[in-house]
């Protein structure tokens, strides 16, 4: 087995973060009851606001974490990274200006280091959440970066 990748298991049952701007809630809320006979069979999480409404207007249990703009966005980043998130769903507002905008970007950042799902709107949500792969496990490989960067090191001199 090579040292350079990983290999990552999504089980059957996902862990989904459901994350959604200011101007894209109705949106998650819309999409969460459109497809809720789907979601209520995954671990659901979210950001403040957004896990709230949905459970409210929804029905569906979601695990909420601090809203994005006090440091949510990274919550769930850090997550990511312990291997309990396997998917984000975020609907960003690109048209409003973000006061977190860094925080959103680290998130989209450690979404794509460790290979996982992610949509930022509703088609590709859509595409993600009917996909034969929602309904079985996935296995993928990904770079190992400790590996990596302990080799970048080395070399350094």
């Amino acid at each position: 087995m090579s040292l350079d990748y990983l290999t990552m298991t999504i089980k059957k049952e996902k862990n989904i973060a459901l994350i959604a701007h200011d101007g894209k809630k109705q949106e998650m809320l819309e999409w969460c009851a459109k497809n809720k006979e789907i979601l209520r069979n995954h671990k659901l999480s979210g950001t403040g606001t957004t896990a709230r409404m949905i459970t409210e207007h929804v029905g569906l249990s979601v695990k909420g974490y601090n809203s994005g703009p006090l440091g949510g966005d990274q919550q769930i980043g850090a997550k990511i990274v312990e291997g309990k998130i396997d998917m984000v769903i975020f609907f960003s507002d690109p048209l409003a200006a973000q006061p977190h905008d860094p925080d959103v970007k680290a998130l989209l950042r450690i979404a794509q280091v460790y290979d996982i799902p992610m949509a930022n709107n509703i088609a590709t949500a859509d595409f993600l959440i009917h996909s034969s792969y929602m309904d079985q496990e996935y296995s993928h490989q990904i770079e190992n970066f400790k590996n990596a960067v302990e080799n970048r090191a080395k070399n350094v001199n």
